[in-house]
């Protein structure tokens, strides 16, 4: 192989570490670093500026700081999955060209999020250069509309914030709800003791009753002549 071609086959598989200020830049999204090493040499070697990330919520921030050109954002991503993060970058920007990435297993997920937040395509993981060869012309192409930002608010509710005036004063505490009253206020040494009054009374019952049975039996055999 002559110098020229060995020279030629080096400058395709250029990684360019230093960051031009004319270059494009990519935001790459993933929380696999074999997949952000990966698209960073493909990246580089399309002589894009890359910066990674891999947090959901982050990855918005850093979009509305940067406004880069691309964005490659996976789906499986930790605090705020890929397709809200998708969702609220296209709120703040409109031409936000944006390609997804997922597993195969996740195609229809894919396929959904392209759709609903106007993605420019999606490509599975893992990924290569071949397969970033073979969609370019979608990354390159028109970016669709987006039409899950008309239901972001109910995808993704946000908590409003109930505002409380300086001059109000603190809070009154409860009213203590009153105690149950006992069933018997009466201690409970008090209540197993027994009651002499009533014992009393009692014995004087039963020997009334005694007294009364045996005149009424006698004055019973006296009428009958029994006597």
């Amino acid at each position: 192989m002559s110098k020229m071609a060995i020279t030629h086959l080096l400058a395709m598989v250029r990684v360019t570490d230093i960051e031009d200020e004319e270059a494009p830049t990519v935001l790459l999204v993933d929380n696999n670093k074999m997949s952000l090493h990966r698209l960073t040499n493909i990246f580089r070697q399309r002589e894009f500026n890359v910066v990674t990330c891999e947090d959901g919520d982050k990855a918005v921030d850093e979009y509305i700081r940067l406004d880069p050109e691309l964005v490659v954002l996976a789906l499986d991503i930790p605090s705020l999955d890929g397709h809200l993060a998708a969702l609220e970058m296209r709120e703040h920007a409109k031409d936000c060209r944006i390609l997804f990435s997922a597993p195969k297993r996740q195609a229809k997920l894919a396929q959904d999020a392209t759709h609903s937040a106007g993605g420019i395509g999606w490509v599975e993981k893992p990924i290569t250069a071949g397969a970033i060869d073979s969609i370019w012309s979608l990354v390159l192409g028109p970016i669709p509309d987006a039409p899950g930002l008309e239901d972001i608010d109910s995808i993704h509710p946000v908590e409003e914030l109930i505002e409380v005036e300086d001059d109000v004063g603190p809070m009154p505490l409860p009213t203590p709800l009153p105690l149950p009253l006992p069933i018997n206020p009466l201690p409970l040494a008090e209540q197993s003791r027994p009651n002499k009054k009533s014992s009393k009374a009692k014995r004087l019952l039963v020997v009334l009753l005694l007294f009364s049975t045996l005149g009424a039996a006698g004055w019973y055999a006296w009428s009958s002549g029994l006597i």
